[in-house]
């Protein structure tokens, strides 16, 4: 037996179904900028809808801080939802209160009903008994599918998910499943790569790994702590310092010979688009050297290891990669992440959009919609959210 339901065992025909999707998506000039996300949360929107549902849709959007804000409101986002689904979306103007309420009772039975941001009730992170108690009291059933925020204990996640029966959605499932073959059962080599701005998030996750990968690549900003915690000069590059006697032992420590790090970087002489950029060795990097990207014998290294892995995760980009002298190591990595033949799990947001912007996202076995939930996962922890609907399996 599953460790939860499915919208198959939930039977919702004719009932009232809360569906918690991770719509997150950028805005821009009041319009949704990347639809990745919204085209993700369609397949569980669709299939309620067929199966006879009501659905309620609700999702977090930026960090409001537990009040309104006007730019980060759902109305562009059910907009958008509505032109991608083929389907009619009401936003509410309010999570739990009139207007919700009044769309339940005056909207077609086919009509899904967005409400507004979660985040902008102060119980939402908090959990609070008596949001959860709303939320619940707006629908007979709930459908867990933001597998983005299952890493969050939060009331219209791990809240409505302990008072209404409840069942994972397609996505969650997908999710579930791909992470679940990494942890449990990696095809090897098991190659990681790994990058982004800060390590001290992440050390938890490295000593997880180490026992588990076969080789773990390390790029980003991140990379210049290890390559301190290695003993060399990375000039003005970003460097934790209270990390770095911590970084030294796990380089020193059983598995440190699976730690791989950049030969060269690409380094500037300020933080800007415009910046001068040249390649230099890591035996090279100069006092007043700005470290944002690997260089192309680290890119030609990391591409090799992906290529020749039975499986691969790849999490963060390699370097400042919005900005084109910066972008290289990124694009590297990602043009080997969709041309191996390994399984390939793509998990945050900065990753999926490189990968995107080669035209590569239909050419990997998973790109994840959740970066922090999939870390959560390859440490071997439960999710929150997910965990909540074991309750009713």
């Amino acid at each position: 037996m599953a460790d939860y339901l499915t919208i198959d065992d939930l039977e919702p025909a004719g009932r009232r179904v809360l569906l918690r999707s991770d719509l997150n998506v950028p805005l821009a000039d009041g319009r949704v900028a990347d639809d990745f996300r919204l085209r993700s949360a369609l397949p569980a929107v669709r299939r309620l809808r067929e199966a006879g549902a009501k659905v309620i849709a609700c999702s977090h959007l930026g960090r409001p801080g537990g009040r309104p804000e006007p730019e980060l409101r759902m109305a562009p986002v059910a907009e958008r939802l509505a032109e991608l689904g083929g389907f009619p979306v009401a936003a509410a103007r309010d999570l739990v209160g009139p207007d919700a309420r009044r769309l339940l009772s005056e909207t077609a039975p086919d009509e899904v009903i967005l409400l507004e941001n979660t985040r902008f009730h102060p119980g939402e992170e908090a959990n609070d008994p008596g949001l959860v108690d709303e939320l619940a009291g707006l629908a007979d059933l709930f459908v867990l599918d933001a597998f983005g925020s299952a890493h969050r204990a939060h009331a219209s996640t791990a809240g409505v998910a302990q008072r209404l029966r409840s069942a994972a959605g397609p996505l969650l499932e997908k999710e579930l499943r791909a992470f679940g073959a990494l942890a449990e059962d990696a095809p090897r080599p098991f190659t990681v790569i790994l990058g982004g701005a800060k390590i001290s998030d992440k050390i938890p996750l490295l000593e997880a790994l180490l026992p588990k990968v076969d080789a773990l690549l390390i790029g980003g900003a991140m990379c210049f702590s290890l390559l301190a915690a290695e003993g060399y000069e990375v000039g003005r590059s970003k460097v934790e310092d209270d990390r770095v006697e911590r970084l030294r032992d796990l380089l020193e420590g059983e598995y440190g010979d699976r730690i791989v790090l950049p030969v060269d970087v690409t380094v500037a002489d300020r933080f800007a688009p415009d910046a001068s950029a040249r390649t230099v060795s890591v035996r090279e990097i100069e006092d007043g050297d700005l470290g944002l990207d690997i260089g192309p014998e680290t890119s030609a290294r990391f591409a090799s290891a992906a290529m020749g892995a039975g499986s691969v995760f790849w999490n963060g980009p390699m370097g400042v990669f919005e900005w084109e002298p910066f972008r290289a190591g990124t694009q590297a990595v990602a043009r080997a992440v969709a041309e191996t033949s390994a399984f390939t799990v793509v998990g945050g947001g900065e990753s999926a959009a490189a990968l995107r912007a080669l035209g590569g996202e239909g050419r990997v076995s998973h790109l994840s919609t959740g970066g922090g939930a999939a870390l959560e996962l390859l440490q071997g922890r439960k999710l929150p959210a997910a965990a909540a609907l074991e309750k009713w399996a």
